[in-house]
């Protein structure tokens, strides 16, 4: 059975939708305002507000609020749980793949590529 853990899943299921994974590109450059981040996209204003609650719950994203003007900015941190997550199935799949080049090496070939 896979182990579930619920905080990866918000993380993958903020990135999942191309919009927030744009914000999460230009937050990459700096921190930005909301308006700063809605000015490219195709959506109103009230849509990139819901998308930033979407990735400040995951945890990718961190915007606090002086005077008028609520600045996100990205919390690289979170990123972690993914990157382990990811090269766990990596090294994973790289030992499988070395045993199966392993057994090719050593599996005999007639002359018409058979075994």
């Amino acid at each position: 059975m896979l182990n579930h853990n619920p905080k990866l899943d918000l993380l993958f299921q903020a990135l999942a939708d191309p919009g927030r994974r744009g914000m999460v590109e230009r937050l990459s450059l700096g921190p930005a305002s909301v308006s700063e981040l809605a000015q490219p996209l195709d959506m109103t204003l009230s849509a990139v507000v819901q998308h930033l609650a979407v990735l400040e719950a995951s945890g990718i994203v961190r915007s606090e609020k002086l005077g008028r003007v609520r600045t996100c900015r990205i919390e690289p941190e979170a990123f972690s749980l993914v990157e382990l997550w990811v090269n766990e199935r990596r090294t994973n799949w790289e030992r499988k793949l070395d045993r199966l080049g392993e057994f090719l090496a050593a599996t005999p070939q007639d002359e018409g590529g058979k075994s």
